[in-house]
This record gives C-alpha cells, structure tokens and sequence, in this order.
C-alpha cells in the first residue's frame, strides 16, 4: 500500500474517532488513483472492525496509552500486520516514515517502530486471543436483554469479516459472473471488493446493488403489478426500482432533493420509470395507495457489518427522536393506505423499539390494524425469521455460512 493511501485511511480514522463524522459523508480524496483510494477505505473499515482488540494487542508493548495522532498511526499499522497480513518490513517503514512527516507523531517514531516490530512477530496469536468488537452499550444492551449473551457475541463477531456485496437483478436476467452465489431469497452475491461498475450487465442497468435484507420488504408484498404504491423515503432508490420492475405504478417520496438525484440516476441506468416527489412523509398529500413501503428513518443498528463506523459515530441519544419520528410517519402513511390496501413498515435496525415494538404499539393506537404474518420459509429463510407479532427479523448472525446478512425488521399491515 502507498504512502498516500496509508496517509488517507489516517485522516479517515480520525474524522471518524475524532470528529464522529460518517465515512460516507468524507470527500474522495482525488489526489488518490481509484485503486488507492478503495484500500484505503478497506484499511479504515477493517481498524474499526477490530479496534478493541487491536489496542488489546498494542496495550502489551506500551507504558501509557499514545496521544491520538500516534495511536492512529500505530492502529492502523497494526490492522495491516495483524488482520490484512500485509509484509511486516514495508509496514513498519511506511508507519515510520509518516510519524515523522507529522510534528504531532515525530516524537513517537522511535516508539512505533519498536512496538510495530514486536507487534509483527507476536501479535497474531496476541489477537487471536482477543474478544470481537464489542457493540455499544445502547445498541449492545437491547439485543442481549431480547436475544440474550451468547447471540450477542454471535453478532458481534459476524460484524468482523468484511461484507460481500449482493445484487439484485431485473426479473428475468441471468448474470454469468464468476464467483457469484445465489442466495436462498434471490439475491446475487459476490465476493468483498467486486468492482460493480465493470461487471457484464452494469450499464445495461440489468441490476443494482443492495443488501439481501433490505430486497425482502418488497417480496413481502407479493404481486404488485399494476397497483398505485408509495414508497416512503425512497432514496438511494433500491426498493422503488424492485417495485417498478414487478409493474407496480410508483410514487417515489423523499424530503432530500440531492438524495432523490441519485434516485433519478439509478432509474436512468435501469430504464425503469416512477413518479419522483421531494417532500415530507409527514405531510405528503395523494389519493389512497394500494400499497404503500415505509422504510423508516433509523439508527441503522442493523448495517454495522457493512458501516463499522456507524458503532463509533452515532450515540443513543437519537434513539428516542428516531422512534417517535417512526410512529409519526407510521400513522400518518396509514392515512394514505386505501381500505384493504398493504404497508410494509421496516428498518434497517437491531433495535426492538424499531421494529418490534413500534408494530405492537401501533395495533394498540389503530382500531381494525392487523399484521399479515410473514413466510420465513417461503422466503427462503426458516421458521424463525418470523418474530412474535408476525414480522420479519433479521440478524447478522443469520447466515454464518453465506457471508452473513444486515440486521433487519419488517412487517405488513392491513386493515379494512
């Protein structure tokens, strides 16, 4: 790896340590050729992976814990000895060599030069003795209150290995690329780094990239053609091109114009066809739909496997504002549902109170509500894909063998 893409993943760390800012939300650093730039993302996702246990690994060779800019360095550096089993010697000497470029770490080289060394012979069996990423308190505390320790631990290290990339293709396509898998629900998986762009079928717009979990609020719907639906908070616009694919006529609705381009754009590619609405779920005005998808605004708890960062960024104090603004968009969306008609409400979330709950506390505030239980089986899954009020729940420890899939919550409700 070179000096600059190592200098990359340092200031990615610490915009995501330091400043708790998303690494999606970071600016491409176009100084960087595109090779450069994707192991550098790889590098910053596998150190937020297996921080704890780095610093674990790291603890044994320090008197004290290293000002940040040096720990940095020194994580890093040791996520590449470590977990990538990259060449101990150019390692050590990129490490150096950037501490000294930096008065904040100059002093510290001569310190991340003998412990990167020591850490280079002894620290693989060090780490694996090491307990995974351990989740935060207050995503952590939910889940093994509901599931208990052991599934606990299950998820956390399911969260280790970097994800597989999975697709999901037009109804009829058939894409022969080597080393894809299909899975039991449908969706088409590659393997942890797969360009997208350059696989046969891209610019066709014969498929479009998204996590097994989240394809599987639409199949819940069924058939779907020629029904009016909505799609709440529709952006980047992954379920609105299923829905249009199965000949659905759909209204896709999000508050964010920038993110609705992207919606514009994945459409064009695909050649597919919906109506696109800026506004606010809370207020949008329409004639009744048939069917209506609210994918609900979340802690996104559930993505971890694929947004390490999201464990050190967010904070437990949005969790309240998330399920209220939850129940709002939920009851408002049930006033746009013709009689009979279907919605699909769902979350990217570990979290009960996101799912769950929220189901059991709108059929307590909306006489007639019923929830239309869930087939884990004939979705390709089992039995206990089904939680108790009838929903679909989801985990990252689901699939240990396939490549693992997000954490996950839906449900359909109905009412007369």
């Amino acid at each position: 790896m070179s000096h600059g893409a190592r200098q990359a993943a340092l200031r990615a760390l610490d915009a995501v340590l330091r400043e708790r800012r998303m690494l999606a939300q970071l600016p491409s650093d176009n100084r960087l050729a595109p090779a450069d730039q994707a192991r550098a993302a790889r590098l910053v996702s596998l150190t937020l992976r297996y921080l704890e246990p780095l610093d674990a690994c790291l603890a044994a060779y320090l008197d004290r814990k290293p000002q940040p800019a040096t720990l940095a360095v020194l994580r890093l550096a040791a996520c590449e000895l470590l977990v990538v089993g990259e060449d101990a010697h150019g390692v050590v000497d990129s490490a150096v060599a950037i501490a000294k470029r930096n008065k904040a770490t100059a002093r510290g080289a001569g310190m991340i030069n003998a412990v990167l060394r020591k850490l280079a012979v002894e620290g693989a069996e060090r780490l694996a003795l090491q307990t995974p990423q351990r989740l935060p308190g207050w995503i952590g505390g939910p889940v093994k209150k509901r599931w208990g320790a052991e599934v606990l631990r299950t998820i956390e290290a399911a969260h280790l290995p970097l994800p597989p990339i999975d697709l999901t293709c037009k109804p009829g396509v058939t894409l022969d690329i080597p080393d894809a898998r299909k899975l039991p629900t449908g969706s088409l998986r590659l393997p942890p780094g797969t360009q997208v762009s350059a696989l046969p079928g891209y610019a066709a717009g014969d498929f479009w990239v998204q996590d097994a979990a989240a394809a599987l609020p639409v199949r819940l719907l069924g058939d779907v053609a020629g029904a009016r639906v909505l799609d709440t908070c529709a952006a980047p616009g992954g379920k609105t091109m299923q829905l249009a694919a199965a000949g659905a006529d759909v209204t896709a609705l999000d508050i964010s114009e920038h993110r609705m381009k992207r919606v514009a754009e994945n459409l064009a590619r695909t050649q597919m066809k919906a109506t696109l609405v800026v506004g606010d779920a809370l207020t949008h005005a329409a004639a009744p739909y048939d069917v209506i998808l609210l994918d609900a605004p979340c802690t996104a708890s559930g993505t971890i496997r694929r947004h390490p960062d999201l464990a050190h960024v967010k904070r437990w104090t949005e969790v309240e504002p998330l399920t209220r603004l939850q129940m709002q968009m939920l009851d408002h969306a049930l006033t746009l549902l013709a009689p009979g008609g279907r919605l699909v409400f769902c979350t990217c979330s570990l979290l009960p109170v996101e799912g769950e709950h929220q189901i059991n506390a709108a059929l307590k505030r909306h006489d007639g509500l019923r929830v239309i239980p869930v087939d884990g089986v004939a979705l390709g899954g089992d039995a206990s894909w089904q939680s108790p009020e009838g929903g679909l729940r989801l985990r990252p420890d689901i699939w240990p063998d396939l490549g693992g899939i997000d954490g996950f919550y839906a449900a359909v409700l109905t009412r007369a």
